[in-house]
């Protein structure tokens, strides 16, 4: 776990305590809303280059990151690692690249998230590098909700990782106390 990170999440509330859908699904007590630090280009400089120092050893050519709680890591990140920055966005529930963005056949490629917590939209994204002939080193994300636990089968590099329990909707101790739900992220 960096310390830098962990300071800069939380000199700009960005650890929110208290009962939230997460935008996997599941339910937790912690959220990491990565926006807030997303809005300070100084800290977004500071983050980003942690996740970069972990991909420095290799030429990058694209970084893509799903729309829209990633779009501003992601671009901070390729401008770090001297890469293009794409995005992809849903499309009837899929994720897709549009806006005439490609990734070309052995582009290489790093995938950018803000927070992975079951890592199903980076999945997607790193999909969409494979599908496309991509050569994909690795993800690359400001908060790692696993503490290191997650298998995307591929290299992560986190600024901010540790493992923060999330629950089933229906295992949820919050929801069996009555407290009410917050559902703060990006996707509805």
């Amino acid at each position: 776990m960096n310390n830098q990170a962990e300071r800069i999440l939380t000199e700009c509330d960005a650890m929110l305590h208290g009962h939230f859908k997460l935008t996997s699904g599941r339910h937790g007590d912690v959220y990491m809303q990565c926006a807030k630090v997303q809005q300070y280009p100084e800290h977004m400089e500071a983050i980003a280059k942690i996740v970069a120092d972990g991909f420095k050893d290799q030429p990058v050519d694209i970084v893509v990151a799903p729309a829209v709680g990633a779009i501003v890591f992601g671009y901070e990140l390729a401008r770090q690692l001297n890469a293009k920055a794409i995005f992809a966005e849903r499309v009837d529930g899929q994720m897709t690249l549009r806006r005439g963005f490609e990734i070309p056949k052995g582009a290489k490629v790093v995938a950018a998230e803000d927070t992975i917590t079951t890592g199903g939209s980076i999945k997607e994204v790193m999909d969409i590098v494979r599908n496309s002939g991509g050569d994909l080193l690795g993800v690359g994300s400001i908060v790692d909700r696993t503490g290191g636990e997650i298998d995307l089968g591929a290299r992560l590099v986190s600024a901010y990782s540790k493992k923060i329990i999330s629950y089933l909707p229906e295992e949820c101790p919050m929801c069996k106390e009555g407290k009410p739900i917050v559902k703060p992220g990006s996707r509805v």
